[in-house]
Parts: structure tokens; sequence; C-alpha cells
């Protein structure tokens, strides 16, 4: 009897031990990182296209063109692996006195480019830090600069540093060396901005995975600790609590097998109103009861449904505009379902199966009344037959 209590206490005790310190290692926010978005973009962009490739790379006043506002918008779409497309787009002005092409600029002009590029997160191969996220690329586009429009080929190297998951600034260099024009020189474009995040899809770093293993890995052993107190306390209710469980599952299981039968029928259900929806109404002409040529292709495929499913029962509704007197509209509306209904029974549906009303000028489907002037095209929405399932 000592024995089994010291037990008792001994497993008591790890329990205890292993669920406190279960519950001081709990995941945090900053175990996690962002791993896919999209990221829109509003900055500066730097146009150095002086020829000169990497001298003077930070001549500023001399080589670099600059707007004092935003000249530079950009929408991505980043992905788990790594990979982010990009749309650019940028606008800049070439200043007196700049080095353009190697020579001094005389005249402004203007710059435009549009670029879109395929870039990879080097954090995927160095260790994420969820601040700082240097990234490669390349890429392709269409610059007008110099008075010269271009098709280029880019490679961009950059990094975002990250104030929080959506905010954060962005700063890249691109190089652009122009395809399709001979006298058109490769220049170098400089960004600097303001990211967004959107649209996040989270997941743990490498560290926070680390924590959630050991974190499974205690739970793991409180649930033994905890099976073991169990089985020696309750060795007669295992026995019965598995009965329940079982019985619960069963239970569970025809419910969800009865949830899946309800709902297939109701998605048969919506399948086939949405069959005899997408076919549209049959319209006639004014003062008309017989079938145009669009309304027996609409009830020539209605027939095909009521053919595929020879269950199914219809209401056909017959209505007319609201031109000419209430007597006479409904005795044309009863002329107009009974064509209805005798042009589907020709094509071999059971006459049993559809039943008929004629509703004359009621229920307009708009506002052309007896007292408002509409076009013709507009009456002729109200002089049509209508489908409705009565049994699936």
């Amino acid at each position: 009897m000592k024995t089994f209590t010291y037990c008792m206490v001994l497993l008591l005790c790890a329990s205890f031990n292993l669920l406190q310190a279960q519950e001081e290692l709990q995941l945090t926010e900053k175990d996690s990182l962002v791993k896919s978005s999209w990221m829109f973009g509003l900055g500066y962009n730097i146009v150095d296209d002086s020829g000169d490739v990497f001298h003077e790379l930070f001549s500023f006043g001399k080589q670099w063109n600059a707007l004092a506002y935003p000249s530079r918008i950009s929408i991505g779409r980043y992905f788990k692996s790594g990979i982010g497309l990009e749309a650019i787009g940028s606008y800049n002005k070439y200043k007196v006195g700049k080095f353009i092409d190697g020579r001094t600029n005389l005249e402004e002009t203007d710059y435009y480019g549009l670029d879109a590029r395929l870039t990879y997160d080097l954090n995927k191969l160095i260790g994420e830090t969820g601040w700082f996220d240097p990234y490669v690329g390349v890429g392709a586009g269409y610059t007008e600069a110099n008075n010269e429009s271009r098709a280029t080929y880019n490679a961009v190297v950059g990094f975002r540093t990250w104030f929080s998951d959506r905010i954060g600034l962005d700063f890249s260099s691109s190089g652009k060396w122009a395809a399709n024009n001979d006298n058109a020189t490769n220049h170098l474009q400089h960004a600097a901005g303001i990211v967004y995040q959107f649209g996040i899809e989270k997941g743990l770093s490498k560290k926070g995975e680390a924590k959630l293993a050991l974190i499974e890995e205690m739970a793991e052993k409180r649930q033994k600790e905890q099976d073991s107190i169990a089985s020696v306390q309750r060795e007669k209710e295992q026995a019965a609590l598995a009965a329940r469980l079982a019985k619960e599952r069963k239970e569970a299981s025809l419910a969800a097998a009865e949830k899946a039968k309800i709902d297939a029928k109701k998605q048969r259900e919506m399948s086939i109103k949405n069959e005899i929806d997408a076919l549209g109404l049959a319209y006639f002409d004014l003062n008309s009861s017989y079938l145009n040529t669009n309304s027996k292709k609409v009830l020539d495929g209605l027939a095909l449904v009521l053919q595929k499913h020879p269950e199914l029962e219809l209401e056909i509704s017959s209505y007319t505009d609201s031109r000419g007197t209430s007597k006479y509209n409904n005795w044309l509306s009863e002329r107009r379902v009974a064509r209805t209904k005798e042009y589907l029974v020709k094509k071999g549906v059971d006459v049993s199966r559809l039943q008929t009303e004629a509703y004359g000028e009621t229920n307009l489907l708009n506002e052309c009344d007896d007292n408002t002037y509409c076009e013709e095209e507009k009456h002729q929405e109200n002089r049509r037959s209508e489908f409705v399932i009565t049994k699936f």
C-alpha cells in the first residue's frame, strides 16, 4: 500500500511539473512569420543613365535623376517558396545639366518604365529574420528614356525591412539592358519606398517550429503521465468509456453520412435548378401566343432537362405586358401557357409532370404598367413563360 501511494505521488508530481512547464512555454507572435502575401508599394525611383555603368555610381548631383514626389508604384504576389511576381510602373524626368548617355543633358525629357520581375527571397537560404528580407531577381519590361523607347532585360538586388507584419520599407537597384534598340543605352534604376502587405498567410519560424515540437513533446509526456494515473485509478471505467466513445463515433458517423446524403440531394436539386435557370425564359411577340424561334430553343433545352430527370415536375406560368385590357391579357396568357405546355408534351414530356398558371398582366418584371410609357424592348420582358420546379 505504501509503495502504491508513493508511486501515485511521484506520478502526480511529474504530471504537475510537466503541466507547469508547458504553460510557461507558449507560442507567441514572435514565433510566426509572413509566409505569403500580396504587397503594394509606393515610393521614389532614381535613374542613372550616364552610360558609364558603375563609374561614379554615387554621383548624386551629376548623374542621378529623381523627382520630389512619389514616382513609383508596384503590386506583387509573394509565395511560400520565396518566389515573388511583381508589376512596377515608374515615371521620372531627365533634368537639364545631368549626365545622360555620356553627355550633358540640354533638354528636360520624360522617363517612363513598365516592368515585370521575378524575385527570390534570400532568407530561404540564409534563414528567416522576421524584419529583414534581402532578395534578388530578374525581369523584363518597356522603358522610354532620353526619347528612345526600348524593351529591356532587367536584374535586381534589394531588401525590405519591416516595422510590422504589414508596413515596411523597400530598397532596390536594377540594371536595365536594352533588348531591341541599338541606340538606347543601358542604365541603372534605384528605388526606395513604403510597402504594405495584405492577404497575409502566416506560418511558424524555425524557432517557432522548434518550440512547437518541444510543446508537443511535453504534451505527449504529460499525456503519458495522465494515462498512467488514469490506468491506476480507473481501470474499471475504461471499458465503459471505450463503449461510450465507440457509440458516439458510430452516432457521429451515421450523422455525417446522413448529412452527406442530404447535402448531396440539395446539391443535385440546386444543380438541376441552375440548369433550368440558365436556359432563360420563353418570350412572346406582341399580341401573340405562338412560340418564336428563340422560345422554342429554350423549350427544347427544357425538354432535354426533363427527359434527363424523369422524376422532375414543373409549374409553367405565363404573363403578358400591361397593354390591352385585363380580360384580354388573361385570355392571352392562358393561350401562351397552353402553347408552352403543348410544345413540351410534343417533345415527349408527360403531361402529368406539368402544371400551368396564367397570370395575365400581373407580376410585371419592371415599371411598365398602364401609367408608364416604356420602349418595346422593356414591354418584351413581361411577355414570357416562366418555369418553377414543384417536385424534384
